[in-house]
């Protein structure tokens, strides 16, 4: 397995970050090379409370930064993944989830049925969210998928728990073990990756590293 330096080096900026420090620079750097320089790739949420540069201390340059609903990692994703590594040089991934995430209030059937006009599950969705769902009323076969993280729901944006814990580290493991497990990413010999994940915390900055495997 490769160093994990970089990694260790980011998780020490976001103690500073967490502490009210500021270490992103807001400014363009100037010409500089294709490849990140810390040859790292950051997997994290959409979440508008996340702000990925911020939160690792990462310049511009540093680091792909690869974002959708939930951090997860999906088959765009792992192409993404392949391109950083193979075409672009980055051997440490960090997969970054978060606490109060929109993916714990919600599954894939209920949003599937809410958009294709199921009264109940609208309902459902309105009163998760705290806004008013408008299904279109049709139905599509994409995305096949959603990706809501497994178990039992809770309203959007609900104060963290035990539970809600437990299945954001059981979504992390998951996509740890999706890029390990890929035929395309390599673990091992000269051109290895490493890969870590972590939940970050929106009201105290914080990321906490999740074990894998459990």
């Amino acid at each position: 397995m490769a160093h994990q330096t970089e990694v260790n080096h980011l998780l020490e900026n976001n103690k500073s970050y967490a502490l009210g420090q500021s270490i992103h620079l807001p400014k363009h750097p100037g010409i500089q090379p294709i490849q990140p320089s810390k040859q790292v790739a950051v997997v994290a949420c959409m979440d508008a409370r996340l702000d990925v540069e911020d939160m690792l201390g990462l310049q511009t340059g540093e680091a792909h930064i690869i974002r959708n609903a939930g951090g997860v990692v999906d088959a765009d994703t792992i192409r993404s993944l392949i391109i950083s590594h193979h075409l672009l040089n980055t051997r440490e991934f960090i997969l970054i989830h978060h606490t109060r995430c929109g993916m714990l209030a919600f599954t894939d059937d209920l949003l599937k049925s809410g958009l294709e006009g199921d009264p109940a599950a609208s309902d459902l969705l309105s009163q998760a969210t705290g806004r008013k769902f408008v299904s279109p009323k049709k139905s599509s076969d994409s995305p096949a998928v959603f990706h809501a993280f497994k178990g039992e729901l809770e309203a959007l944006d609900h104060e963290h728990n035990h539970k809600a814990q437990e299945r954001l580290e059981s979504d992390v493991r998951q996509g740890i073990s999706t890029i390990l497990n890929h035929p395309w990413i390599p673990t091992t010999g000269e051109d290895a990756i490493t890969v870590r994940g972590f939940i970050y915390d929106v009201d105290s900055g914080k990321l906490n590293e999740v074990s894998y495997p459990a």
